[in-house]
């Protein structure tokens, strides 16, 4: 998947595992972002003009999106791109969409805590959810914006309260805790990256992400102590980001490119291509909790099986039983806020 991606800068050649799509046969397809002028927007907006599987490009946000799709919009590949600014625009930017994409909201700043982030980010949410449930209810939704635990739980109360709630099209993007958490193993255990692969569980917030190295592929022996540290690493990644750039920035160039990428499989998914799986936080039974990510089979339908959790090691066992309490908590929250 990741190299159809970064294929399509080049060609609009069908992409890999597409199995006989061409630009020219594929499907009619219109992603929407909302947010795309923003620190993640921007570059996703840019990643999506690069997928050959995309038609029409809507990109909405509150200000200045005339001139990102102008700046987009001159890139030659396959999709017409049009802006949209303001709420009087927002259900035009929606209107027939197969996917949307949502990275709006503020980023997390040093000393911001989490629950600073969920007071902004959730109000935007819920209304961003409310114009979905009006103008594309059968969208499948990519839900960016933190804390991805609690937005994800109050789309689908805006979406049950509009009764239009599919969960089968409602999904958290974690992806960027697996683009994470291979390039850390793949540099630890001296294998070529593009080789790896390794489920991340759980959620989308520090111990809540729990990736499973003992499922990693290409097998490696590493230490216990250097699983534990990659664990700790992959759990960090936003905060090292956030220190990185002094204050000055989150981790979007990064969240774009993981976005681009799940947004690419459900793409594949509605469009037939078989086997296409993906890390995503879903409505789940895999533990006792009403969501939780882990592997996830993509189709026509958005989710067409979510996989269980697979052997887990005692590190992730104990991994497994420290998150629940933080993550049911983190999605509580998200559907009192919801309800309010």
């Amino acid at each position: 998947m990741r190299s159809s991606v970064l294929r399509s800068v080049k060609t609009l050649a069908k992409p890999a595992g597409a199995r006989g799509y061409s630009s020219e046969s594929v499907p009619d397809r219109k992603v929407a972002v909302l947010g795309a002028a923003g620190g993640i927007g921007q570059p996703l907006a840019l990643l999506m003009k690069l997928n050959p599987l995309v038609s029409r490009l809507a990109l909405y946000d509150i200000a200045n999106t005339p001139g990102v799709a102008a700046d987009v919009g001159h890139i030659n590949t396959r999709s017409e791109v049009a802006g949209y600014m303001g709420n009087d625009q927002l259900g035009q930017a929606l209107e027939d969409s197969d996917v949307v994409i949502i990275p709006a909201g503020v980023p997390r700043k040093p000393g911001m805590t989490r629950d600073d982030l969920f007071n902004i980010n959730a109000g935007i949410v819920k209304d961003l959810c409310s114009a979905i449930a009006k103008y594309c209810p059968n969208a499948i939704v990519n839900m960016i914006s933190n804390p991805v635990n609690s937005t994800v739980p109050i789309a689908a109360e805006v979406f049950k309260k509009a009764g239009t709630y599919n969960e089968k099209k409602l999904f958290g993007v974690t992806t960027l805790d697996v683009v994470r958490a291979k390039t850390f193993y793949a540099g630890k255990a001296n294998v070529n990256v593009a080789e790896v692969n390794v489920p991340v569980v759980g959620g989308h917030a520090g111990i809540t992400i729990l990736p499973l190295f003992s499922q990693a592929t290409p097998k490696a022996n590493l230490a216990d102590e250097d699983i534990k540290a990659l664990t700790k690493r992959t759990q960090d990644g936003g905060t090292e980001v956030v220190e990185a750039k002094a204050g000055k920035g989150s981790a979007t160039l990064s969240m774009a490119y993981a976005g681009a990428i799940f947004a690419d499989a459900c793409l594949k998914g509605l469009n037939g291509v078989p086997d296409v799986v993906e890390c995503s936080f879903v409505q789940s039974t895999v533990t006792e909790l009403p969501f939780f990510a882990s592997k996830v089979r993509l189709g026509k339908n958005g989710v067409e099986e979510v996989l269980g959790l697979g052997p887990l090691s005692d590190f992730e066992q104990e991994g497994l039983e420290k998150l629940k309490p933080e993550l049911k908590a983190s999605i509580e929250k998200g559907v009192k806020f919801a309800n309010a």
